[in-house]
């Protein structure tokens, strides 16, 4: 999948090498880096201009190197063209992200390194929990509000809790854990909530909710299926500040939701190839106004949905330059609403930042209608939409508010 960016920066490069070999085109690119007199080409951003901007990416953090420089894009770019050369803390295949309260320290799960990453953004400092012992392929990853990090050992079929320290102090576990993978906290009500993703021949795929003493205290799941409240390899969750639990059913492409008390409320999204459906979903999560973001492995990108399940903007897409992604796993954001994407066949996560936005902007009138990508989109005085569809792939969605 291509979004305009990205044919943007292609066509660039296409206008301004008029034919010229890479070895030119990074000398090219140097120069525009070094020379004062070149301003910095402009951010990806989503919806394209001349549209009011929604989100804006940021920067990769690609390992601990990110910590002590800033990279900008153009440096990104002309890194990735001349090809970077390999790290011994760099990502290799993250499925987990967390960030402290603060937006301060980002954890990261990789699966390659058996190893949680802890990037100190603000201190410039990095520590990886695993390195003296490794973790047993580590999942999904949260903390809580001491910043005691929980992470999913799928191998050992628990949950391992270490401190600020690093230091591991309790394991969660119980004989019916299969396959687990996403984890989410309720704080406010003590629950932790874990994603038992299950196999084709398991019995039945849920989610197991345990208190914060380790004792398994409920379920929510109907069984396989594809009906409401049942699951079909459930993933990656998320927590609202009233309790509400997303779950990404990710083989049902969609995702549920139910309330504090396991009650199926709703499903977002379906399968399709049209704006606002998926293919993959994996990672979930909230922003401060309550719009959901949801990360699509098979179409690597990340769509948001407000609270009526109607899609405002989606942005990425399916590419290797900075930016763009290539199969992306679990996502997070802040209390700032900066987003984190596990860019995982990238090897790294990818930032963003939601800008020039209110709670308002999540309210469309009237309501879209849900038929798909043949959807009839109508003008009105708050919100101007567009649609555009490819034969197989979403192209874009940009929304204006006059």
């Amino acid at each position: 999948m291509e979004t305009s960016a990205f044919i943007k920066i292609r066509g660039l490069i296409r206008a301004t090498t008029g034919g010229m070999t890479i070895g030119g085109l990074l000398v090219f690119l140097a120069s525009c880096v070094t020379a004062p007199e070149q301003s910095e080409p402009e951010h990806l951003v989503w919806p394209s201009p001349p549209l009011t901007t929604r989100i804006e990416f940021v920067r990769s953090i690609v390992s601990d190197e990110d910590l002590g420089r800033d990279t900008t894009y153009t440096q990104r770019l002309l890194n990735f063209l001349a090809g970077e050369k390999p790290h011994p803390n760099r990502i290799v295949e993250p499925m987990g992200l967390a960030v402290s309260d603060d937006g301060q320290r980002l954890y990261v799960s990789d699966f390659a390194h058996l190893a949680v990453f802890v990037f100190d953004l603000a201190q410039k400092k990095f520590t990886k929990i695993g390195a003296q012992e490794n973790l047993a392929r580590p999942v999904g990853i949260a903390l809580d509000a001491q910043e005691q990090l929980y992470v999913v050992e799928q191998e050992k079929k628990g949950i391992s809790v270490f401190d600020r320290q690093g230091k591991k102090i309790q394991f969660i576990t119980h004989p019916g854990i299969e396959r687990p993978t996403g984890i989410a906290l309720d704080r406010a009500r003590g629950k932790i909530y874990l994603a038992d993703t299950g196999h084709t021949r398991s019995p039945t795929h849920d989610v197991k909710i345990f208190n914060l003493r380790g004792e398994l205290v409920g379920a929510i799941g109907q069984g396989k299926g594809s009906g409401p409240g049942q699951f079909l390899f459930p993933t990656y969750l998320a927590v609202d500040p009233q309790g509400n639990l997303y779950v990404t059913d990710t083989l049902n492409s969609r995702v549920q939701v139910f309330d504090a008390d396991g009650k199926y409320l709703k499903t977002v999204g379906s399968r399709g190839s049209a704006w606002g459906m998926f293919d993959k979903p994996k990672g979930v999560a909230l922003d401060s106004f309550g719009n959901l973001y949801v990360a699509d492995s098979g179409w690597s990108n990340v769509q948001i949905f407000n609270q009526k399940g109607q899609v405002l903007l989606f942005f990425g897409g399916r590419g290797p330059i900075p930016g763009m992604l290539k199969n992306p796993t679990a996502i997070t954001i802040d209390k700032q609403n900066r987003i984190y994407v596990a860019d995982y066949l990238n090897h790294r996560v990818e930032v963003y930042q939601l800008v020039n936005t209110t709670a308002t902007d999540s309210f469309l009138s009237p309501p879209v209608a849900e038929r798909g990508g043949d959807a009839e989109l109508k003008d009105n005085s708050d919100v101007k939409q567009q649609a555009v569809v490819g034969n197989t792939d979403k192209s874009r969605l940009e929304f204006e508010r006059r």
